[in-house]
């Protein structure tokens, strides 16, 4: 390789070193590497009808041109899928500050300075509006918090309920629709037994179950006193998490302050543009 060329310091290796590595995986060229990784009944049978390469600025009239057949709608669907709009404040002082990035140039590792500092502050307000001592952030969604915190709580079990295998977990009927489907197909391999009920019911905790997971306000809206329930779960050694939503917590009883171990975050700051996005249901007419 010439190290002087400057494609060649930044673009890929080059046919020595390809060489190189397919002589020590143990194959003769990328077709024979393609052949015994990828099954072939979803490989191509032939090659990709591609139209001709264009130029940035034709590209950037093309997709112009697809995006204006797009049709706006509201959204009414609702159980985490709200119409947001993300104050102009807030875009520029948060998602657009350019104290996030312009003290370094684009390529360098360290612009993940400011990225940090973002989450650091957005942690921070999660922080308080929650009641809890420590925040994360980026998880994808709630439905993968969901799972996960579910995952957290299993492998937090107690000496003796590990020693029982108790392995049940409880989730509240009116849990948002698609964090319980997330939470059941990551629990499945785990061998953990997903019980769907009403928290209210009397019989709905006990100690055959490590966590259970609530959502604050509900799938119907409902904002519910989940205090006696957390206090009946603590008492026979089951976790809680709750998913909710920021904005409704500046207004409800924090989560923390009634007991709840882990809350799901459902509406942070960073998903109210993807939200907004989203909420304007795109159709595209052929």
């Amino acid at each position: 390789m010439n190290e002087e060329k400057f494609h060649e310091r930044h673009i890929g290796i080059g046919a020595k070193e390809e060489d190189l590595m397919l002589k020590k995986i143990g194959v003769n060229s990328l077709d024979e590497l393609i052949e015994q990784t990828i099954p072939s009944d979803i490989r191509l049978k032939e090659p990709l009808k591609l139209p001709k390469a264009l130029s940035e600025r034709e590209y950037a009239e093309e997709i112009n041109r697809i995006a204006s057949r797009n049709k706006t709608f509201a959204s009414y669907i609702g159980v985490g899928w709200y119409d947001t709009t993300a104050p102009a404040v807030i875009v520029r002082n948060v998602f657009e500050n350019p104290v996030w990035y312009t003290s370094y140039t684009p390529y360098q590792a360290e612009i993940s300075q400011g990225r940090l500092e973002a989450l650091m502050n957005f942690q921070t307000v999660v922080s308080e509006l929650t009641a809890l001592p420590l925040a994360n952030c980026s998880l994808l969604d709630e439905a993968t918090a969901g799972a996960e915190a579910a995952t957290m709580m299993f492998n937090l079990r107690s000496r003796q309920q590990t020693k029982d295998g108790v392995n049940k977990l409880f989730v509240d009927k009116n849990i948002f629709p698609q964090t319980l489907a997330v939470i059941n197909t990551r629990m499945k391999p785990q061998g953990i037994n997903v019980v769907v009920g009403d928290h209210k019911a009397a019989d709905a905790i006990d100690d055959t179950f490590f966590g259970a997971i609530l959502q604050y306000p509900d799938a119907n809206g409902n904002v519910e006193d989940y205090s006696a329930f957390v206090e009946k779960a603590h008492a026979v050694g089951v976790k809680v998490a709750v998913a909710t939503d920021l904005m409704a917590l500046t207004l409800l009883t924090p989560p923390g302050e009634w007991g709840a171990a882990s809350v799901l975050v459902s509406r942070c700051i960073s998903e109210d543009l993807r939200q907004a996005f989203l909420q304007r249901t795109t159709s595209i007419n052929d």
